[in-house]
């Protein structure tokens, strides 16, 4: 026999509230065996990531005109994106540095998950397109690489 899932309304309304402030496409909230996870459609959490990302975004002329810089590599998936392996150690990469193809150029977390996001192709960083910590989202611009 299964326990019935009592729904905690205000739970949810702070989760769609939280995800309509940082911009993120999914929030899930554990405490227990219980888990509730709150989720937007993802034209709607795209839309809101371009919104916001004029104000967040360390180079905002990217954002402003919609369009995917040539030679950007695109996040491959909905997380949280940092630029170095820890708190106050070297980032990856930096404006200028030359990477190999394949090279760790920075990491993102998914589900409590940290992906290595390596570089498609040799070639120099020229653009820096997310601040550390910042939610990306699918296919959105995290770096150029020329």
């Amino acid at each position: 026999m299964t326990a019935k899932l009592a729904i905690d309304p205000e739970l949810i309304r702070a989760l769609a509230k939280l995800l309509e402030e940082t911009g993120l496409g999914e929030i899930e909230y554990a405490e227990g065996e219980r888990r509730v996870r709150v989720a937007r459609p993802a034209a709607a959490a795209a839309a809101a990531i371009v919104a916001a990302a004029p104000a967040a975004a360390p180079t905002a002329a990217a954002a402003d005109s919609g369009a995917v810089p040539a030679n950007a590599v695109t996040s491959p998936m909905v997380g949280t994106v940092y630029l170095a392996a820890e708190p106050g150690a070297p980032s990856f990469v930096k404006v200028g540095d030359q990477v190999r193809e394949g090279q760790t150029l920075l990491i993102i977390e998914a589900m409590k998950v940290m992906n290595p996001i390596r570089a498609p192709r040799a070639g120099t960083v020229s653009r820096i397109l997310v601040a550390n910590g910042a939610p990306v989202e699918y296919g959105e611009p995290l770096l150029v690489v020329e």
